[in-house]
């Protein structure tokens, strides 16, 4: 009996919400009349979720901002690679978006919104002058993300030029993500139960649901792929980058990303294995870091194309201008976000109500998570793997054929 617990306690959370997921669908195709009982247990999730969500926001926002005078330090190599890394980011946040177009699996699944924000008829002017806050509490107390990024934007730069005297609100900020984080951690042990419902009333309207989220994974497959192979790849070919002799050196990194949905965990590998490619070990110590926080090409991507898709599956149209605003907003949003357990449902938490995108929709994110996961964080490990290899390059070093 103690070794099954043992056992059961290994499970790691990917497999429990692909259980969860697995279980759900099966129960809501068998009993749909009673999916609507587990309802509760996803609000609660979701209550969670966005309770969390503005100090999340406020803390890592002022923090990069705050700390940004120790980027600006970094001189040519820093700014180098801050242009790759939104160069790579732009391009990646296009190709999720126009895939999600491409592809319209959200459309057919029908999910239900009861958000009651309606900003179908506001001109791009509206949302603009909307961003800019009365009051960050009133904007905290209603979850409003764009008020709360401006804000944050702002103090955040205020911040930076009083320097000194801003130290004891830097670490204020500081401690308040740490914390935040961890509430983030507590809250998806709530996560298996909350994909099961989600799953199981999604999956009571019928089997198209299944055929919606197959075509999604796929999409993102593909998407990801288009993304390694002719963004990434083709960087390195551009700069006259060796590519077979660079594939030898990620391969190791990329195989533990790939078994561990872990970027964390490929990091050794990956900056002993850049070493022995022949980036010298100064650039690697200023563009890896770096990268770590503002080059989840992975993520971002993966970001566009679950935006879309929900306003697929929720039957709501977005405004050219509502589709520009977001884009504008997750890039801004998903940067800094690499210490959040889940990061990329936090920021699509925070996202959706701004546009009356049903968050319900995140339980269906989450259990089909483990199976978009391990190409996902490969991503984002070859992309920290290829900006020193193109820095590098830039900066005249000669890399060994």
């Amino acid at each position: 009996m103690r070794q099954f617990w043992e056992y059961i306690k290994g499970i790691s959370l990917s497999n429990w919400l692909f259980i969860a997921a697995f279980s759900g669908l099966i129960f809501g195709l068998i009993y749909p009349e009673l999916t609507l009982h587990f309802k509760f247990i996803n609000d609660i999730f979701l209550r969670l979720i966005k309770a969390v969500i503005a100090p999340i926001l406020f803390s890592v926002l002022i923090r990069a901002l705050g700390n940004a005078e120790s980027a600006s330090d970094l001189g040519r190599l820093g700014w180098k690679s801050l242009l790759c890394f939104e160069v790579w980011s732009t391009l990646a946040l296009l190709i999720g978006w126009f895939t999600s177009l491409l592809f319209k699996s959200g459309i057919g699944i029908n999910l239900e919104s009861q958000e009651t924000v309606n900003q179908s008829s506001m001109t791009l002017n509206d949302l603009l002058v909307n961003a800019f806050p009365t009051s960050i509490i009133d904007a905290m107390a209603r979850g409003d993300i764009l008020q709360i990024v401006i804000f944050s934007f702002i103090f955040g730069v205020a911040a930076l030029s009083v320097g000194e005297k801003a130290k004891p609100v830097l670490q204020f900020t500081d401690s308040l993500a740490e914390i935040a984080f961890k509430f983030t951690q507590f809250i998806f042990f709530l996560a298996p139960p909350a994909v099961f419902a989600a799953m199981a009333i999604t999956a009571s309207s019928g089997p198209e649901t299944l055929t919606g989220l197959a075509s999604f994974i796929f999409s993102a497959w593909i998407a990801q792929l288009f993304f390694l192979i002719i963004v990434l790849f083709g960087s390195l070919i551009v700069f006259n980058i060796p590519l077979k002799r660079f594939i030898y050196h990620i391969k190791e990194p990329f195989l533990i990303a790939f078994a561990t949905t872990s970027s964390a965990a490929a990091l050794p590998q990956t900056l002993t294995n850049l070493e022995k490619y022949g980036i010298p070990k100064k650039l690697i110590g200023i563009v890896a870091p770096l990268s770590l926080s503002l080059n989840l090409n992975g993520s971002t991507l993966y970001l566009g194309m679950a935006t879309l898709f929900v306003a697929q599956a929720a039957n709501i149209p977005l405004s050219f201008d509502q589709q520009i605003l977001i884009l504008l907003i997750l890039k801004v949003t998903s940067k800094g976000v690499a210490g959040i357990p889940r990061a990329n449902f936090v920021v699509l938490a925070a996202l959706f109500p701004t546009f009356g995108l049903p968050t319900e929709a995140l339980g269906l994110l989450l259990g089909i998570d483990v199976l978009i996961d391990p190409v996902l964080t490969s991503v984002n490990v070859i992309s920290h793997c290829a900006a020193p290899a193109v820095i590098a390059k830039w900066e005249g070093f000669e890399i060994p054929k």
